[in-house]
């Protein structure tokens, strides 16, 4: 099968994306994975070459370049003009523009079919709304750019998947928010990736919202009302699915093998776990788009910002997730979205 090609987001220029994103263009399993192909600033891609292990940087217009490829290049394409004033380790606006761009940039390269997923580097949520752009951060921008409704937050490590019913709101607003069918959709979602994985028949497990899974009602209503439905629904029309599992009980579970699949009803109780276990080789995908959208699993880490003591092995990760899915997921998502 022809290798995917990747569009690699740079993430805040800031932070230490520049840095991993380099580090991980110097291991030589990548370019076994797929083509990539950076988004990003040219210039300060280049002053990362000392990580690339022999490989330099061409700036190029667009795919149609990579087919001309010499075989120590890595192409750059640069959708934002040259970076002006930006300081590593230092929030800026200008900073939160050019990430922006990159992620917009290739959006516009996916929506022409011209790669097959996105791998994003960290941005910066503060630097993103200083610089005009007021989405929560990328998966939020990402669902809004190709207009798509049901999306979820996964994170994935050792072939375990995170799915997320709720991300970034408060824990208030999240649990009046839950609704049978995002729970159902998020369920379907699940399914839909172990499909595109080769594993149609793996059980999803969801997790209750309330201590004991609500203890029969007596510690909360949302299992019987609206995540038992869910379940069921999905059960009806042949999705495996097992629920409300009460969290204590799911996670040590699936850390043991039970299930590969897992349902979280807000964003600490699939993130607290996972982060506890996999904190510098966890990735976050994004399930839902017309592509694959695979991301490291930290933040920007201004205090390292050009220091070069950087890890590049969650970037590795989220491209070894999406050269794993580029192909098959467009597939999935036509036929069954």
């Amino acid at each position: 099968m022809k290798l995917p090609v990747l569009a690699l987001t740079m993430g805040d220029p800031a932070g230490i994306g520049p840095e991993i994103t380099a580090k991980a263009l110097g291991r030589d399993e990548i370019h076994t994975m797929c083509i990539p192909l950076v988004v990003g600033d040219m210039a300060l891609m280049q002053a990362h070459e000392r990580y690339m292990n022999g490989r330099r940087c061409i700036l190029v217009d667009g795919v149609e370049a990579l087919d001309t490829l010499p075989a120590d290049g890595v192409a750059v394409f640069q959708p934002h003009g040259p970076l002006r004033g930006v300081v590593a380790g230092t929030l800026s606006a200008e900073a939160g523009r050019a990430a922006a761009a990159y992620v917009y940039g290739a959006i516009e390269l996916a929506k022409r079919g011209d790669i097959q997923g996105i791998v994003t580097a960290p941005l910066n949520k503060e630097a993103l709304h200083m610089g005009g752009d007021t989405h929560p951060g990328h998966t939020e921008l990402l669902a809004e750019s190709f207009g798509v409704r049901n999306y979820a937050m996964v994170l994935a490590a050792e072939d375990r998947y995170v799915f997320h019913v709720t991300t970034h709101q408060s824990l208030r607003s999240a649990i009046d928010s839950l609704t049978v069918d995002a729970v159902y959709q998020r369920i379907r979602l699940a399914h839909l990736l172990a499909t595109a994985l080769g594993t149609p028949q793996e059980t999803v497990a969801v997790a209750g919202v309330n201590p004991h899974a609500g203890e029969g009602g007596m510690f909360g209503t949302e299992e019987r009302d609206i995540i038992t439905p869910a379940v069921q629904k999905a059960v009806a029309e042949g999705i495996p699915a097992e629920g409300p599992v009460p969290a204590d009980v799911l996670f040590p579970r699936m850390v043991r093998g039970q299930y590969r699949f897992a349902i979280a009803m807000y964003h600490d109780q699939g993130h607290a776990v996972f982060k506890s276990l996999y904190f510098d080789t966890g990735v976050n995908i994004t399930i839902g788009l017309p592509v694959i959208r695979t991301s490291v699993d930290h933040g920007t880490a201004f205090d390292i910002a050009g220091k070069g003591i950087a890890s590049e092995e969650s970037m590795i990760e989220a491209v070894r997730a999406a050269a794993r899915l580029g192909n098959s997921w467009a597939h999935i998502s036509r036929s069954a979205m």
